[in-house]
């Protein structure tokens, strides 16, 4: 019997190819989800342990044990000294040893300044987790390698010299304070003893200098040192920093504000370690343990890697993997459908065959099992196929360099699920998805090979399932309403479930939804077809061929609803999430308009007048104010201190030029002051009285009537014209209120006032401000480019920052553009699989009218008109589904929306129109094309040969 079937799987060749491109296709999805994950991991790791350079193995804090508060504070504050790296060194098998210490730093070279992230340097070169591109590692005193972004930043080559110069330094140069910084800078990336790394900012332990380079204390003009070499991060060791520049030991131990490099504070050291016998290399290990401190203890770079990989094993990569493959499992559930027609096909098409089978001694069980066994077969051949696909694909992902803009290289890593599991849901979901038509092949009898029989299916759907549909839909809408109930009291500012359990509440929208939608799915062999044939009635009018296929629409309501439900999902899916994404682009825009007021800042003591001019001109920079400034103190209505940079303007015409807020009906004049209306610090309202004091500190002020800037004493004692006296400066204003934020973020609140207390001497500005508006797509630039060439306008004052707020607001936009492209992209699979079933499903409505065809042809039907009917069919079942999925995908995410994007502001209820259009439009077409074969194999037949097979 199994040869049998294999002669029939080879003679229904053509058949088998839809179902086995559904096959295809989800294994394929499967495996290149395992491989994306394993890749993810591998690239990760590399990266988690691409600060350890060549060293092969590593000192560092014993993990996995129960260790005290006091014997952490003991390992975080160990020293180089306390490693006796020279012991280390001279012990047998030890190639070499470096500490890790690493801060940032200032480096200037004429009027040029630029900061850089710094590591201690190593005897051999192989042990630097950076790659000296040009020159050499700093061996002797006062050098440095730079990295190459920097060197290009200043104009500075191998053999130049440069001032690097650090806070820490500095603080030891004035206070004559060098035993030794204790900053974060104890390892160069804050990395853990399981490998992995965690940013945790930037140790200031060297972001200065105090000594020059005869050793004296110059805590403003830094240490020269010489450049020996350029330094490149091809690993992404720190990538978070740019790359590291490498300093000699006396320059770091300066920069750290110490005067002795045993005195840094250390927890991990790496080694070189001749590892060329394995009984070598454990007796050097267990000779380097006995020089350590309690608590630590030396680890070999394999076991580093494969911690690192457990650790990431049910982190983000874990998460990462069961996210894809929940998209590879649905587009197998919907292949399901088109293997289920398929073989429905199958057994139409060999209704005579396998009575004949039955006429010669085959019993139903044979029948069966053959039936089984083909889908098997079938399975494992396409799923064969699809795991060589995915893995094809995912080299050439790898080679492509894509995963590189992510800081990340991936390589092709393989591995036992990548063939297993594809192969397993390959081979079962075509076995299970051929079971109704194994029991449809035991159902035929011998006396069918003898009379036609109409196939049509006329079993109607079970109560049972129509109730199960009705209750799921019922409680699934009782769900969503909850939900919406629950956040619209939120909004309201009642007492909500949203205050206190939002995820809970956010889980039951989607709860809600999903038995909504598995109701309609499940109802669907009801409701599908009466809605094809209402619409086909319409169609009906436009003429023969549509009549036609108005008719044979509807001989056949389960199938239709199986191929209609299969791209109903996808399509649902798709639109779900194209509008979910639309509604937070919009939603997000207008909230992140609010919460970054200004595209971008510049700010300091020592801007000028003439670099903010030249600011100005920068290409992309639409519309600019340069302000004084000056922190000063307030209190709320609450009695609460407020710091508030208080910013003089010419009046709110200059501030809507580039604060993205309304300020409509808003003034700046002599008595008032615009104040935010929610504090940067906390994100809280901001309560204030009917009129608001300023007050700058009493020493700054004493320091400025010193100055006499507004006619006072030498004592600074007299009274101003705005009230100041007693060497503090005060200001009295009304507020008004408006919502506008992240202008700058390190005081709690920006205040704009009028500029004319800043000259008329009521207000000493201690500093300067420039806010810009960015149109960088309208000037034809990159935005990057924009926040370079402002930030090298600036490169002469040291003082100056530039911060770029637009940068987050677009990437917040191209992060929610990402997402939408990745998850429509990968639902499309779905979609694709779902229209194959298209296809499948005319192929079987031609082999059941294949008596009709004829009949139609004899009749006087043309060739063209029986390929239109076709066409129509394909059309009405892609088009309505198509609708459907639209209509109940736009609700979804228009729920999905109204609940996650409403507290962040007023949602926004968008209908994306292109997105849809596009699925539709790719539906429809793939409609026609999928009716091509079957017209031809219809209009192929003559209707003489046709009658007689029928």
């Amino acid at each position: 019997m199994f040869s049998i079937t294999l002669k029939l799987m080879k003679k229904s060749a053509r058949m088998l190819i839809p179902a086995g491109i559904a096959i295809l296709i989800g294994t394929a999805f499967i495996a290149a989800t395992f491989l994306f994950g394993n890749a993810m991991n591998d690239a990760l790791a590399a990266q988690n342990t691409a600060q350890l350079g060549g060293a092969n193995y590593v000192i560092s804090p014993d993990s996995g044990k129960d260790l005290t508060d006091k014997d952490q504070d003991y390992i975080y504050t160990r020293t180089v000294n306390d490693f006796q790296l020279d012991r280390i060194r001279a012990t047998e098998g030890v190639k070499d040893a470096r500490a890790s210490y690493a801060g940032s730093v200032t480096v200037t070279r004429g009027n040029k300044h630029a900061s850089s992230y710094v590591i201690t340097t190593a005897a051999k070169r192989t042990l630097l987790p950076v790659t000296i591109t040009q020159g050499d590692q700093p061996a002797d005193s006062n050098e440095i390698a730079l990295t190459k972004s920097v060197a290009d930043q200043l104009g500075v080559k191998v053999g130049d010299r440069v001032t690097v110069n650090s806070q820490a330094a500095q603080y030891a140069g004035k206070t004559g304070d060098s035993a030794g910084n204790t900053g974060d800078a104890g390892d160069e990336s804050a990395q853990n003893a399981d490998g992995t790394s965690s940013h945790d900012g930037d140790s200031d332990a060297a972001s200065g200098a105090s000594v020059s380079s005869d050793g004296a204390n110059t805590a403003d003009s830094g240490m020269t040192v010489r450049v020996v070499g350029l330094t490149d991060d091809p690993n992404g060791a720190y990538a978070y920093y740019g790359g590291a520049s490498v300093l000699s030991d006396n320059v770091i131990t300066a920069m750290a504000g110490s005067n002795d490099f045993g005195n840094l504070p250390v927890y991990l050291v790496y080694l070189d370690i001749d590892d060329a016998s394995d009984t070598a290399a454990a007796s050097t290990v267990k000779q380097v343990s006995t020089l350590l401190p309690k608590h630590f203890s030396v680890q070999s770079r394999a076991a580093l890697v494969e911690e690192s990989v457990k650790s990431m094993s049910s982190g983000e990569t874990s998460i990462t993997t069961i996210f894809l493959l929940s998209f590879g499992i649905l587009a197998m559930l919907v292949a399901a459908l088109v293997i289920a027609n398929t073989f429905q096909v199958l057994v139409a098409q060999r209704r005579r065959t396998l009575a004949l089978l039955r006429t010669i001694g085959a019993n139903k069980s044979q029948l069966y099992v053959s039936v089984l066994f083909e889908a098997g077969v079938l399975g494992l051949i396409a799923s064969i196929l699809g795991v060589g696909l995915g893995i094809a694909l995912m080299e050439a992902l790898c080679r492509s360099g894509l995963m590189q803009a992510a800081d990340m290289n991936m390589r092709l890593v393989l591995s036992g699920p990548v063939f297993t599991v594809p192969m397993a849901f390959g081979i079962i979901m075509t076995v299970i998805a051929s079971l109704g038509s194994a029991r449809s092949a035991t159902a035929v009898t011998p006396l069918e090979a003898l009379r036609p029989i109409e196939l049509t299916d006329t079993r109607r759907a079970g109560v049972v399932r129509a109730v199960i549909a009705v209750l799921l839909i019922a409680a699934g809408a009782a769900l969503c309403v909850f939900s919406v109930w629950q956040m619209s009291e939120k909004i309201a500012g009642r007492d909500s479930m949203v205050d206190k359990q939002y995820p809970l509440v956010l889980l039951a929208a989607i709860i809600g939804c999903a038995l909504i939608f598995l109701g309609l799915v499940l109802s669907a062999t009801f409701w599908l077809p009466v809605l094809m044939r209402g619409v086909g009635a319409l169609v009906a009018l436009a003429g023969p061929s549509a009549k036609v296929a108005h008719a044979n629409i509807q001989k056949n309501p389960r199938r239709v609803a199986a191929t209609g439900a299969a791209l109903l999902i996808g399509v649902t899916l798709v639109s779900t999430i194209a509008t979910g994404a639309a509604s937070a682009k919009q939603t997000m825009n207008e909230a992140l308009t609010t919460r970054y007021s200004v595209d971008m800042i510049a700010a300091g003591a020592d801007m000028t007048g003439k670099q903010a001019g030249e600011a100005a001109k920068v290409k992309g920079v639409q519309s600019s104010i340069y302000a004084p400034t000056r922190m000063m103190t307030m209190k709320d209505a609450d009695g609460k201190s407020l710091s508030v940079l208080v910013v003089g303007v010419d009046g709110v015409d200059a501030l809507r030029k580039v604060v993205r807020s309304d300020l409509s009906g808003v003034t700046i004049d002599g008595d008032s002051v615009l104040m935010p209306k929610y504090s940067a610090a906390t994100g809280k309202d901001i309560p204030l009285d009917k009129s608001v004091t300023f007050t700058a500190g009493a020493a700054e002020a004493q320091a400025d009537a010193a100055n006499g800037p507004s006619g006072n004493d030498a004592n600074g004692s007299a009274e101003n014209g705005n009230g100041q006296s007693g060497g503090t400066q005060t200001l009295t204003l009304k507020p008004r209120k408006v919502d506008y934020r992240r202008i700058a973020s390190n005081y709690a609140a920006v205040a704009f006032v009028d500029a004319s207390h800043f000259t008329n001497g009521g207000i000493k500005a201690d500093g300067h401000i420039m806010l810009m508006r960015i149109d960088a797509e309208g000037a034809g630039v990159a935005l990057n480019d924009v926040f370079t060439n402002v930030q090298n306008v600036f490169s002469a004052s040291a003082g100056v920052t530039v911060t770029g707020p637009v940068a987050e607001r677009t990437q917040w936009e191209t992060m929610i553009n990402g997402m939408m492209a990745l998850l429509v992209g990968l639902i499309a699979v779905a979609v694709l699989i779902a229209l194959v079933g298209v296809a499948n499903t005319l192929s079987l409505s031609v082999i059941e009218r294949t008596r009709e065809s004829a009949t139609l042809r004899a009749i006087g039907m043309t060739r063209g008109q029986l390929r239109r009917s076709l066409a129509v069919e394909a059309l009405l079942l892609s088009l309505v589904s198509g609708v459907v999925g639209v209509v109940l995908g736009t609700l979804f995410g228009w729920l999905g929306s109204y609940m996650v994007f409403s507290l962040y502001g007023d949602t926004v209820f968008p209908f994306e129109w292109a997105t849809n259009g596009v699925v539709l439009g790719v539906a429809a077409l793939a409609a026609l094309l999928a009716s091509v074969a079957p017209a031809r194999r219809a209009v192929k037949t003559p209707p003489v040969e046709a009658l007689a097979e029928a």
